[in-house]
């Protein structure tokens, strides 16, 4: 996926008021503020609040279900060979985000996580450096795994905060 099919799809979520961060191989490389690797997807956090507002924005940029694995995730792809993971995250009043499902698989996304990056020139709401070392454990790394962990130890986590919604 190319850095303007991202944008396109970030444009998309913004005019349709959905909140979003960009996370994996994208997110890293927005926090390194350049593009460093292929990416064949575009990951992202979304509110699960606004996840059919989501829907409704990418099913217009001409995106169908690929894989439902909803509560935690859902996977869409559009021609072209462009493709979204939509992690739908709920919050509390603080602000800290929940995705996938309390009693099973989930994931948690503490309200420091939220920072922002830099796509093609355009600051762009994403994940902490500790969130997406948090995001690559527990399973056999591939090579864009390691590409990605190695540039995770090169960057420091000062970014801007990028504050979730309150609940």
């Amino acid at each position: 996926m190319r850095d303007v099919e991202v944008n396109q799809v970030l444009d998309a979520l913004t005019a349709a008021g959905v909140p979003h961060w960009v996370a994996g191989g994208w997110g890293v490389d927005a926090l390194a503020g350049r593009q460093t690797r292929d990416h064949r997807d575009l990951d992202l956090a979304v509110d699960a609040e606004q996840l059919e507002a989501c829907m409704a924005a990418l099913a217009d940029l001409g995106y169908q279900v690929e894989t439902d694995w909803l509560p935690l995730r859902v996977e869409v792809a559009a021609p072209g060979s462009r493709w979204v993971d939509v992690h739908p995250v709920a919050f509390d009043a603080a602000g800290h985000g929940l995705q996938g499902e309390a009693d099973s698989i989930h994931f948690d996304y503490p309200p420091e996580v939220f920072v922002t990056g830099c796509i093609a020139g355009r600051d762009v709401p994403c994940l902490s450096v500790a969130q997406q070392r948090r995001f690559h454990t527990g399973y056999q790394h591939r090579p864009q795994d390691v590409h990605d962990l190695a540039l995770l130890d090169e960057l420091t986590d000062g970014t801007a905060t990028h504050s979730p919604p309150s609940g």
